[in-house]
């Protein structure tokens, strides 16, 4: 396990940070998963999985005095011909059956939601448009829970879309159907004063290819938790994640992909840059390579860019291996500021500074925009960064 040290104010380093080795590794890398709340005790910021997390600006999230209240969120979900959308009940056969919460909150989402959102694309359906999932926080609490399930064969891009100020805990499942290809864009854009925890779990099927795009950019806390699993061998899966993390704002992306198959893959590139004081970015990869995922190929890699003095990035690569027969399996994290020598070269040639940091910052981000797939969202985020570069130089 390595962690990426933190950049000291004043520091004039250029390039990246070196990573540090811990002497520890975490065993299983998550506590043992239940539906019950009463399984997993309340934390105090102690815990391992706990110890980046603001508790007390969860608004009670973690400790159970939530409850929901206010107008708390409005859905709304745009789907092409074919696809079936559903609102059901707590008794629903297809709720849950991707993943478990693995933490408290996850838990507490998963026995207080009261109605469920279900979008199911059928067998062998490949789907030209993007299903397209809104949500906003219209004030007050709320604790959800959305299953998107695609059959055999079946080809689909989703985009969800969080925005508005709310207090929000919810489960988000992905089941992949044998030869499936689901590319999922979450987009958390919430206002300033907005929470948000999710636990998302993405069961991937024989042969199946799972894309998962996480873009973090508003809201006061916001901790998400991707998990993978495989249902079958030969499955594919994709976690790319760009942050930016502005003063005050802590964002929290915790990873978990579980080998638990023959012959699987996986990959996973998260960047995230950070301005202001307090801004908090906290990055923890885990893969888990079980005893029978023989044929595993398998690599993680974050990276963080500080633009400005007061900010701080905790990035926490772990990996565990319990088989030997796998192709290959690595990561790497890496944390730093401007490189000088790329300003240097662009400023020679006529670009003013700031004109320069907003280049270096775009091709920073470059290659995970583009694997979002979907023009008028790849654009949007391009002017959000736009929008954020311009704040830090004003």
């Amino acid at each position: 396990m390595a962690e990426a040290q933190n950049i000291p104010v004043g520091s004039t380093t250029a390039g990246s940070i070196a990573v540090a080795a811990e002497s520890t590794v975490v065993s299983r890398m998550s506590a043992p998963p239940s539906f019950d709340v009463a399984d997993f005790p309340v934390p105090h910021g102690r815990e391992e999985e706990w110890r980046f997390t603001p508790l007390e600006r969860l608004r009670g999230l973690h400790d159970g005095t939530a409850v929901a209240n206010g107008d708390g969120v409005k859905v709304d979900v745009q789907a092409p011909e074919g696809v079936t959308v559903e609102t059901v009940g707590r008794d629903d056969a297809r709720l849950g059956r991707a993943g478990t919460p693995v933490d408290r909150i996850a838990a507490q989402a998963y026995s207080a939601f009261e109605l469920a959102g279900v979008v199911t694309v059928p067998k062998e359906t490949v789907l030209t448009e993007p299903i397209r999932i809104a949500v906003h926080g219209q004030g007050g609490t709320r604790f959800g829970h959305q299953v998107i399930e695609l059959g055999a064969f079946a080809e689909a891009v989703v985009v969800i879309d969080h925005t508005g100020d709310a207090v929000l805990a919810a489960n988000v499942d992905y089941v992949l159907g044998d030869g499936a290809k689901l590319t999922v864009v979450s987009v958390q854009d919430w206002d300033d004063k907005a929470v948000h925890v999710a636990q998302h779990n993405a069961l991937v099927g024989r042969d199946a290819s799972f894309k998962s795009v996480v873009v973090t950019f508003g809201g006061d806390v916001v901790r998400l938790h991707p998990r993978v699993t495989y249902a079958g061998p030969g499955g594919e899966a994709e976690l790319f994640g760009l942050y930016f993390t502005d003063a005050g704002q802590h964002q929290e992306h915790r990873l978990l992909v579980t080998h638990n198959t023959p012959h699987c893959k996986s990959n996973v590139v998260y960047k995230g840059a950070l301005q202001g004081d307090d801004a908090h970015a906290v990055w923890i990869g885990d893969v888990l390579i079980e005893a029978e995922a023989e044929g595993t190929d398998t690599y993680e890699m974050n990276r963080n860019l500080v633009l400005t003095d007061g900010a701080r990035v905790d990035s926490v690569p772990n990996l565990e291996i319990e088989t030997g027969e796998i192709v290959g399996a690595g990561h790497a994290s890496a944390t730093g500021r401007f490189d000088d020598e790329q300003l240097f070269y662009l400023m020679a040639r006529g670009i003013p500074e700031h004109e320069a940091r907003r280049l270096v910052v775009r091709g920073f981000f470059a290659e995970l925009v583009q694997q979002i797939g979907v023009a008028d969202v790849e654009e949007r985020l391009l002017a959000k960064i736009e929008e954020e570069l311009e704040a830090s130089v004003a």
